[in-house]
């Protein structure tokens, strides 16, 4: 039986999919928002941010280190699960790639607040015991996605903040870098022309400006979600927030239910977007309730809670998500979002625009 629903979901990949062969023979697609009506002993899936991503703004060589990046944190994780590891541990080092990449805004790659800083969030789930950490604010930590787990299962609580967040941190013996560790140039230029824009005209609270990544200051979050073999889901998001941030802005990347769900009944869901529509919709727990309660697929879900639900409410972005089956959702409304899913045959697929890649 197993092998006969994966067979109609690879039907439906090539019908709907262009398929590029890799030289070690996976399989590339670059359209694979859906795999629908399929059952994986494990999968795992990944975004590195949804915003205005057009292939006229981005050269050869930036897409191509993109992707590769994007490659190599997804089989991060991918080889974890083939060896029988849990999607936990899939989950957070799959995001370390990201974090300790510069390309994504989380961790080393992270904007800058209003005050020239950086500030970290991130969040973790395990859909078996739906328990959770999460973390935010914080300067010091190498790896946010790390601290948010250690949060879940060290301690009594589920957020920590601030100060007190590097605190715990260094009583659980993570790495502590100096926050001159986070500065890139790059980020650092893009808050100049910000603040630079703000001295010349009055910012539109639903008009972006350029970042020489994600072409606006609000998206940028890297996250993934796991299945593994014992069937546990787990989903985990990361993040540097949103570019000129004020006031210790906390947006919905370390907020459970609208940034990171997870619940081995439904489905995993890590977001990114414009976070405080997320808030607001609780995007991730809402596609899971939506599932729950009313019996929908994973698609149907995603599609009404992102199409319909946060575009009605002024929001963009978009989620990864996987269903306790190992089904396969990526919906977002803007032009683009990082992305790559890697099933249980080591199938890979890695796209960055809404459209097909040439």
């Amino acid at each position: 039986m197993k092998q006969f629903f994966y067979a109609i979901a690879i039907a439906s990949c090539l019908y709907s999919c262009k398929e590029n062969p890799s030289e070690n023979g996976e399989t590339t697609t670059t359209n694979m928002e859906t795999v629908q009506d399929s059952v994986q002993d494990f999968a795992i899936v990944i975004h590195g941010g949804a915003g205005t991503i057009l292939k006229e703004n981005m050269t050869d060589s930036l897409e191509a280190a993109y992707e590769a990046k994007l490659t190599e944190a997804i089989k991060t994780g991918y080889k974890i699960l083939q060896n029988g590891g849990t999607s936990l541990e899939a989950v957070q080092r799959t995001i370390n790639v990201m974090e300790n990449s510069p390309l994504f805004n989380s961790a080393k790659g992270a904007v800058f607040t209003h005050d020239g800083k950086n500030e970290l969030d991130a969040s973790i789930m395990d859909g078996k015991t739906l328990n959770a950490g999460a973390i935010a604010g914080v300067t010091t930590i190498k790896n946010p996605i790390n601290l948010a787990y250690e949060v879940m299962t060290n301690s009594e609580h589920v957020l920590l903040s601030g100060k007190g967040a590097e605190e715990f941190a260094k009583e659980q013996g993570l790495e502590i870098v100096d926050p001159s560790y986070f500065f890139t140039q790059k980020r650092y230029d893009g808050l100049q022309r910000t603040l630079e824009a703000e001295k010349t005209a009055e910012k539109d609270t639903k008009t972006a400006f350029y970042d020489p990544f994600i072409k606006d200051d609000k998206y940028g979050t890297v996250g993934c979600v796991a299945l593994d073999k014992n069937g546990n889901l787990a989903a985990g998001t990361s993040t540097g927030g949103m570019n000129n941030k004020r006031y210790n802005r906390i947006g919905d990347a370390p907020i459970i239910g609208a940034g990171t769900y997870a619940n081995n009944k439904t489905c995993g869901v890590s977001s990114t977007g414009w976070g405080e529509y997320f808030m607001r919709g609780l995007v991730a727990y809402d596609i899971s309730a939506m599932m729950e309660y009313s019996g929908i697929s994973l698609k149907e879900a995603t599609d009404a809670v992102i199409q319909k639900k946060l575009t009605d409410m002024g929001g963009t972005g978009g989620v990864v998500s996987l269903d306790h089956n190992g089904n396969l959702s990526m919906e977002f409304n803007t032009p683009g979002m990082y992305r790559a899913y890697m099933n249980e045959n080591g199938d890979l697929q890695v796209g960055i625009y809404k459209e097909l890649q040439e």
